[in-house]
């Protein structure tokens, strides 16, 4: 099996990581936000992030406050997982979100 198959599998086989997926598909949300809507502690959404950004299903930006203070909120980068079986085995899709400077990009370019 492809090395990324089995990556990603073992990363959304996580009842966390897809429960993470879900609650920030729509919006960007804070650790604090995640563990109240997912039902865990604030550690858990901590280490269940770093293999979603390793893999690029989340990505995350800074939101200043108006105290001067900031944090970190996070928003599923992933549009659609497509897994097909085939006569050589799995096949994979995967569609990640562009980010809003590449869909400019793509905008003005099509002007």
């Amino acid at each position: 099996m492809d090395p990324e198959i089995s990556a990603i599998a073992g990363v959304i086989d996580d009842q966390c990581s897809r429960c993470i997926l879900v609650q920030a598909h729509e919006q960007y949300m804070s650790v604090s936000e995640l563990a109240d809507r997912c039902n865990v502690s604030e550690s858990t959404i901590y280490r269940r992030l770093d293999p979603l950004r390793e893999h690029g299903l989340i990505s995350e930006r800074k939101r200043p406050e108006a105290d001067g203070h900031h944090f970190t909120e996070f928003r599923t980068n992933l549009d659609r997982l497509s897994i097909q079986i085939t006569a050589d085995g799995f096949d994979i899709e995967i569609q990640r979100r562009k980010p809003m400077a590449e869909r400019l990009t793509d905008l003005v370019e099509k002007l």
